[in-house]
């Protein structure tokens, strides 16, 4: 395929567009409650008025507002202002055909003035809600595939290493590694054959960020991976997705085949020496799976547990071979920074966090759903302002970030800018994006044993820090929260984390203790009124 028989079908696409698009979120949330009945009476309303010529009914993925989902968005031609219907029933659709005639409807309206949608910069999902993850054209007509082309076609390996290296784009799976730097020294080493891994393994509780880009968006992913693999000289990439995710999982098939057909995956890749094959492995759902090494075990068929580091991935990976292992968000965030620059992405965010994130906003919180902000939004802004605070009244307490392997930040430190350092420094972490709001209702020592609990269940047991650590740890946060600890179990408490942070085999146990960490730093009077010699 040449680039201009990839313009061609933008251009088909473009003319066979009808005046009207209404656009059903078939993301697996609003799936959930319905939104395959809402499209499927769409387009029968549509029929039924006789409208087929004016009027095209697409099911997309995740529109964000999650908590008034099933969404349905109504584009019109003669018509500037967008539309988005929220709560939507099947028996609502004959009424959304009525309002795009004109007619008076009582269907909820969401304000999309609000700060939710607007104080968003929507790069990683700038797609999300628009594009038909089903159909490869409705990809394509947005620019899609183009950055690839350019790459095979105008750039040598090492320039798109370059690239990726002065747009200050950081692993957005947790650590915030370098990118440019993991690229690099995975093309430097030396190996017959290299691979390519995107780690969907995404096991957070509250965390749907990753499911929600492979539903809405999942060429924008093996877009962002086919570029990664010329850059480090990969002909074989995987994609590593938990079996829980069956939505994305069908919709990455189709992708790949679609993408195989066009010549956009295989060989010769737009007529270029280039091959790349991508397939799909499925994880049984071991939160571990997450751990590079222990992804790598699983994808090879051995049982799914860390393996020391040294060495790394990048010289010897799967089957021994150099491996660059990267998750969703950081390979959707490829093809617009080759489209658009270097500079671009390096002056949105902050001097050391470069770009956006991606965050699942959930909890005691008016607006739960997906949002996209430029690095160093403040936690405010996120919470009292896009999420619109907590309802009925409530207070915010604390928001917790990064999972399992993050911290609780009290609401006095709301006024930190959200980037890797200011989190670290409060004692959580960016994490992959989970963030979890918490009102003045909740028992933070609960909090901390919930997630213990998570730790200690998900622990693989290779290592006894971890594994006899966790259980321990959740044991005392049982004791103290049953109001049967005194003084010395909370002293054993701080030991024990110490203990397990610093003697874990890899980051599942080493942030296990971090929950626990940060609530004694910042609720410790809540710990201290349930001990009983206090």
């Amino acid at each position: 395929m040449e680039l201009n028989e990839l313009l061609e079908i933008a251009r088909i696409e473009r003319s066979q567009a009808k005046p009207v698009q209404i656009r059903c979120c078939t993301a697996a949330g609003c799936l959930s409650s319905g939104s395959q009945a809402v499209k499927d009476n769409l387009e029968k309303s549509v029929k039924a008025a006789g409208l087929e010529d004016e009027i095209h009914v697409s099911g997309v993925g995740c529109m964000r507002l999650c908590c008034q989902g099933p969404l349905v968005q109504v584009d019109q031609e003669n018509n500037k202002e967008t539309k988005l219907y929220e709560q939507v029933t099947p028996e609502d659709a004959a009424k959304v055909i009525e309002a795009v005639q004109g007619k008076e409807t009582d269907l909820k309206q969401q304000d999309l003035s609000q700060p939710f949608f607007t104080k968003q910069l929507p790069i990683v999902l700038e797609n999300s809600g628009k594009v038909d993850p089903d159909r490869i054209q409705s990809y394509i007509v947005e620019n899609g595939y183009q950055a690839l082309y350019q790459v095979l076609r105008e750039m040598k390996p090492s320039e798109v290493v370059e690239t990726i290296t002065k747009s200050g784009l950081r692993g957005r799976g947790g650590a915030g590694y370098p990118t440019g730097l993991k690229w690099a020294t995975v093309a430097k080493s030396q190996g017959e054959k290299k691979f390519v891994i995107c780690n969907a393994d995404e096991g957070d509780p509250g965390a749907f960020m990753d499911r929600s880009v492979l539903e809405s968006d999942p060429h924008r992913v093996l877009e962002g991976m086919a570029i990664a693999a010329y850059a480090v000289g990969a002909s074989q990439g995987y994609i590593y997705v938990r079996a829980e995710y069956p939505t994305a999982i069908k919709r990455l098939e189709t992708a790949i085949r679609q993408a195989q057909r066009l010549g956009l995956l295989g060989s010769q890749i737009f007529e270029s020496p280039f091959d790349f094959k991508i397939e799909i492995r499925i994880g049984a759902g071991a939160y571990v799976c997450g751990e590079e090494t222990a992804l790598m075990a699983s994808i090879e068929g051995k049982r799914g547990v860390p393996n020391p580091r040294p060495p790394y991935p990048a010289e010897s990976g799967l089957w021994g071979y150099p491996t660059l292992i990267n998750n969703v968000e950081t390979f959707a965030n490829i093809a617009p920074i080759m489209r658009n620059g270097a500079e671009w992405f390096a002056s949105i965010g902050t001097e050391k966090s470069k770009g956006t994130k991606v965050f699942a906003l959930a909890g005691k919180i008016r607006n739960t759903g997906l949002i996209e902000v430029p690095m160093g939004t403040t936690l405010e802004e996120i919470v009292e302002e896009m999420g619109g605070g907590v309802p009925d009244g409530g207070i915010a307490k604390a928001v917790q970030t990064g999972g399992p392997s993050g911290g609780c930040i009290p609401a006095s430190k709301f006024a930190t800018p959200v980037d890797y350092e200011s989190l670290t420094a409060l004692g959580s972490m960016m994490g992959s994006g989970g963030m979890i709001v918490m009102d003045q209702t909740t028992n933070m020592v609960d909090v901390a044993r919930f997630f213990m609990e998570f730790c200690m269940d998900e622990s693989c047991g290779k290592c006894i820090p971890c594994r006899v650590g966790t259980v321990q740890l959740h044991d005392l946060l049982v004791k103290i929260g049953d109001g049967k600890a005194a003084q010395a179990d909370l002293q054993l408490l701080e030991e024990l984390c110490d203990m397990v942070k610093y003697t874990s085999l890899c980051g599942l146990g080493q942030s296990a203790p971090n929950p626990v960490f940060s609530t004694l730093r910042y609720f410790r009077d809540e710990y201290l009124a349930l001990i009983i010699d206090n």
